[in-house]
């Protein structure tokens, strides 16, 4: 591991060496990912939606027994066991707690009573405002460029309107992979970037092989966002499947998403009452409609036959806009010291410009 280059809110609040996050993407932010990560001095992020409470604990366990350095995991705010997750957070010492969705300001106390850095994901400076109040650590904004689910604006404009509105350390996430997006991003004020398809695509990422080659095939103009796989936006590789869920009707997905609700009921172990109160808790949460909670499981079972399985003909695969950049798959000490040291470079060519 390189030696600590550059200095944050971020490194400060975390314990960690460089200011780079890996995000917490489905299937894919598993331990191996998550300790390789920390390993190299970044803030490796445990997926843990797509995982049982039970697996969630394991995959904790697992974690710690390859680094002993900090890391974080990623809740849903909106699970109906939420509460519970959190308090293998807390049994367990995790130092950071992000959330895809603003955790309710209890949550957010009781978290920070035992030392855990809250950050949750914002969309809007609004939303950065509200959990600042409530008492989150930091916030992590995510720009259009971004895979998986995404608003429309670009992370050059939501990024500086989230720093004009918080006083707390923002992590910007959408569109970066290399040196030169971190040093742009602590330029604007930002503490950190926050990689998901970087760190998806480098040889640390259980994803198959074969998988990741396929992404690195596609150019700038390979990804798509759609609504049609489970109702909300969603970035994804531009591939045959996708198409073919872009061109058909509304009627042609309901068996294939009835099919992928049954298989997701048996993966996370849930009960039929536990789906009902998770999709009302959506409902309320995120203002889904009905229609779109009845798609909502198809998501994480799609992304699992792609991320997981291999499978490209039935599954999705979720990718930021900067996969037509990609060309290798590092390691993710390789790719953390490679991010790190041109962006410190770039820090310094731009500061001899000053008179």
């Amino acid at each position: 591991m390189i030696e600590q280059q550059l200095r944050t809110p971020l490194t400060e609040l975390t314990g960690i060496k460089h200011p780079v996050v890996q995000t917490g993407m489905g299937w894919v932010a598993g331990p191996r990912l998550v300790s390789a990560t920390a390993n190299a001095g970044g803030l490796g992020i445990l997926a843990s939606a797509t995982m049982t409470k039970d697996e969630l604990e394991k995959a904790i366990v697992e974690v710690k027994g390859r680094t002993e350095a900090p890391f974080g995991v990623n809740l849903r705010a909106d699970a109906a066991d939420a509460p519970a997750r959190c308090e293998l957070l807390i049994e367990y010492g995790v130092k950071v707690a992000s959330f895809a969705l603003a955790p309710k300001p209890e949550l957010i106390a009781k978290l920070k009573e035992h030392d855990i850095v809250v950050i949750p994901s914002v969309g809007l400076p609004k939303h950065a405002q509200k959990v600042a109040s409530w008492g989150a650590d930091a916030v992590m904004i995510q720009g259009g460029e971004g895979g998986g689910h995404t608003g429309a604006t670009p992370t050059t404009l939501l990024l500086p309107s989230v720093l004009d509105a918080v006083d707390i350390p923002v992590i910007a996430a959408g569109g970066f992979f290399d040196g030169r997006g971190l040093a742009a991003a602590l330029s604007y004020g930002a503490a950190g970037i926050g990689m998901g398809t970087r760190f998806l695509l480098t040889s640390d990422s259980a994803v198959p092989q074969a998988v990741k080659e396929l992404y690195l095939t596609y150019g700038l103009d390979g990804t798509v966002v759609t609504a049609k796989v489970d109702g909300m936006p969603h970035r994804m590789l531009r591939t045959k499947l996708v198409e073919e869920i872009e061109a058909g009707s509304s009627l042609k997905r309901l068996v294939p998403t009835l099919k992928r609700t049954l298989e997701f009921k048996e993966t996370s172990g849930m009960s039929w009452r536990e789906l009902l109160v998770d999709g009302r808790e959506m409902r309320k949460a995120q203002g889904r409609t009905v229609q779109q909670i009845a798609l909502a499981a198809n998501t994480p079972m799609m992304l699992k036959s792609g991320l997981v399985e291999g499978d490209t003909n039935a599954g999705v695969l979720a990718s930021g806009q900067v996969v037509g950049l990609l060309e290798d798959l590092p390691s993710c000490e390789e790719l953390i010291e490679r991010v790190v040291t041109q962006a410190a470079a770039e820090l310094r060519r731009a500061s001899a410009s000053l008179v």
